[in-house]
């Protein structure tokens, strides 16, 4: 079957399955607050991230899951991925032990059904165009969210990168971790092998994660600490997917890698 056909169907699986799913969500939310109704969004994350393997092909494998906290349950965590799909956005809930906290721009929300759902949930929604404002939100419900025993996730770079780049790493997530003394953990996703941005259409294969060992905050500047997950990132996405990476003549560049 081919790949626009199969992502088709995945789509079709996706918006099939989310309209019951949040309403049953926005039902328990009047009784369940908290923890509940994360978990409740999260089986349906399953429910997509099942999809996309079985209509679409897609399949992952994870390491470095053992440098994940664990000994303390209220220990704040910031995580901070690569991003490069709506793949990964819908896969960490399902493979975290701790609910995350999502840092993502409020116009989220207004969309049907998921973005409803989500408004339930400990997230942090911020106004882009209120830079100030958007920082001191970050900050105080970061703070309050950590100390509840959620890790918040914040992407770096912002927003998707094409496979094979790297875009500009900024230290919101840093200064966060440096704000509140959590440690920073460093994760990379090769996940537009199979799930390019801009694009709707999924290629089968197998996306690999990697999981960093977490990195102390405290007496640390935060833009000297960015840079340093930068460069664990950017090195270990080299690693994963050598051919997305390889020089222009040498496996096709990388616009031909996309």
């Amino acid at each position: 079957m081919l790949a626009p056909v199969r992502s088709f169907l995945f789509l079709l699986w996706m918006s099939v399955t989310v309209v019951p799913w949040a309403l049953a969500v926005l039902a328990a939310s009047i009784f369940l607050r908290g923890n509940p109704v994360y978990w409740m969004c999260a089986g349906w994350l399953r429910v997509a991230i099942w999809g996309a393997r079985v209509i679409c092909g897609v399949r992952y494998r994870v390491q470095g899951m053992e440098h994940l906290p664990s000994a303390d349950p209220l220990a704040p965590v910031i995580l901070c991925p690569k991003h490069q799909s709506t793949w990964e956005t819908f896969a960490f809930p399902t493979l975290m032990s701790h609910p995350l906290c999502y840092v993502f721009k409020r116009e989220l929300l207004y969309i049907p059904f998921f973005g409803w759902a989500m408004s339930r949930l400990d997230m942090i929604h911020i106004d882009r165009s209120k830079r100030t404002e958007a920082w001191t939100r970050v900050a105080e419900q970061g703070r309050e969210f950590m100390s509840r025993g959620n890790w918040v996730i914040m992407f770096p770079e912002g927003t998707r990168t094409q496979r094979g780049s790297q875009g500009v790493y900024k230290s919101g997530a840093t200064r966060l971790a440096v704000a509140t003394g959590a440690p920073v953990v460093p994760i990379a996703v090769t996940s537009a092998r199979c799930w390019p941005r801009k694009t709707f259409v999924l290629r089968p294969g197998v996306i690999d994660i990697s999981i960093g060992r977490p990195i102390p905050s405290q007496g640390r500047d935060a833009d000297s600490l960015m840079r340093e997950i930068e460069t664990w990132i950017e090195a270990e996405m080299r690693r994963l997917d050598p051919e997305a990476y390889a020089p222009l003549g040498q496996g096709g560049g990388r616009e031909q890698a996309a």
